[in-house]
């Protein structure tokens, strides 16, 4: 997979940073165009991170036999990565999207971007910023804005020129990471586990994360995502991304959701968390812990910023990190409004690599045995992407395309949500589908 069309660059980095065969790279290809226009390589981004998903599990399932060759509809890919703009229930449009704060606003020496999807976060903004939060930032300085947003327990950042954000210490401590990590953290016997009926304890939220448990999903894996009745989910986010899952609110703090979350933690495969870095520390569940508890529990963690750094355990998300880390004023408009890029894409990719780097570590356990730990940030992927050779600045506009060919129906007992089908792995068995604490079980093997 040579040609940067069709993800070839990102697939080698990732594939590497997965420990991956490199002789396998050439048995995925890619038929037509992901039509994701940018400056940026969001197209190689896009298809490098499901070839490498793909890649990972035909490799899983071919055992010691040889590896199929994967050919990806970049098409499918593309509209893959904008998944929750097609959401329909019912047949109605499910509204998933940017709640109206959550939008770049003008300072008095530049712009900031908010976050304020979820009801905790655009309270602190207005916390921080007032009842009139664009007026407000119009008077201040960029760099204000952001530390009172953020000391409220808000989401915000200044939207940093790529230069900026190379001197910012935390672009810093991003800029010596690599791509993903997937380190075998102690020694251990070997465990060989199917694919299917895998258990995976899914502690994440908004697009990242589900999009990789997601996509364990479709292989036939026994997802279980546990949300906090403190903070639940847009429905329609759930809607996409929930897609061959179960679903129970938990509250750790409770001794009765805690003691039935530590008996599916201890019959669990895999463990996918989104949580900041330290966070789960303080229930006892940090990595470290977690590998003298459960030495073959395969834990993959995602985070916004990396694991290095004076923002290691800040918030964020998708499109805070484009502001910050200089993307945003990369793809401005000629009116000088900051810009975006023409997905989720650092989302969408990492849950795709979540999803590989989860199914390679099966892998190396039931080769070598022991206890496999992978990482990535959304910060790291958006340093690739700063990094990897650009097209022009002035890209023509994506193609209009008719995404029903690409869509599916599911059966919940709740109406009928249409989702777009997931590019190269097989269709879910059901839709979301949520239980209550006492129904929370692994289902048998």
């Amino acid at each position: 997979m040579s040609d940067p069309r069709i993800g070839g660059e990102f697939l080698a980095v990732a594939w590497a940073a997965l420990g991956g065969d490199p002789a396998l790279l050439d048995r995925v290809t890619a038929d037509g165009d992901a039509d994701l226009p940018s400056p940026f390589a969001v197209g190689d981004l896009a298809l490098g991170a499901v070839g490498a998903q793909c890649l990972a599990a035909e490799e899983l399932a071919a055992g010691d036999g040889p590896v199929p060759p994967v050919v990806l509809d970049a098409r499918h890919v593309g509209i893959a990565f904008r998944s929750e703009r097609f959401a329909l229930r019912d047949g109605v449009p499910a509204g998933a999207g940017f709640a109206p704060l959550s939008r770049f606003l003008r300072a008095g020496d530049g712009w900031v971007r908010l976050h304020a999807n979820y009801p905790q976060h655009h309270a602190a903004a207005l916390r921080a910023l007032g009842p009139d939060p664009a007026s407000a930032v119009a008077e201040r300085a960029a760099q204000d804005v952001e530390d009172a947003v953020v000391a409220a327990g808000g989401v915000a950042a200044v939207v940093r020129t790529e230069q900026g954000w190379a001197r910012h210490p935390q672009g810093a401590a991003v800029r010596d990471l690599p791509l993903l990590r997937l380190d075998q953290v102690a020694a251990g016997r070997r465990r060989v586990t199917d694919l299917r009926g895998l258990r995976v304890l899914d502690l994440t939220r908004v697009i990242a994360g589900p999009v990789g448990t997601r996509t364990l999903a479709s292989y036939g894996a026994d997802v279980l995502r546990v949300d906090s009745p403190r903070s639940l989910e847009d429905p329609a986010a759930l809607l996409d991304t929930g897609p061959g899952k179960r679903h129970v609110d938990l509250d750790l703090a409770d001794p009765g959701d805690r003691a039935r979350f530590e008996e599916l933690l201890g019959g669990a495969d895999v463990l996918v968390q989104g949580y900041r870095p330290g966070a789960l520390a303080a229930f006892g569940l940090g990595a470290d812990e977690l590998a003298m508890r459960l030495p073959e529990l395969i834990v993959v963690s995602l985070s916004a910023w990396g694991a290095a750094g004076p923002w290691a355990r800040r918030r964020g998300f998708d499109s805070i990190v484009q502001a910050a880390s200089g993307i945003a004023d990369a793809t401005r408009g000629s009116d000088g409004t900051p810009g975006t890029l023409p997905a989720q894409a650092l989302d969408h990719a990492a849950g795709h690599l979540i999803a590989a780097t989860v199914l390679r570590a099966v892998m190396r356990r039931a080769a070598v045995g022991g206890t496999w730990h992978g990482s990535l940030s959304l910060a790291q992927l958006a340093a690739w992407l700063l990094a990897a050779p650009r097209g022009p600045a002035d890209q023509a506009p994506p193609v209009a395309v008719d995404p029903a060919p690409y869509l599916v129906d599911l059966d919940t007992s709740s109406g009928t949500p249409t989702v777009v089908r997931p590019p190269g792995s097989p269709v879910w068995a059901h839709g979301a589908r949520r239980v209550t604490p006492a129904q929370a079980r692994w289902e048998s093997r």
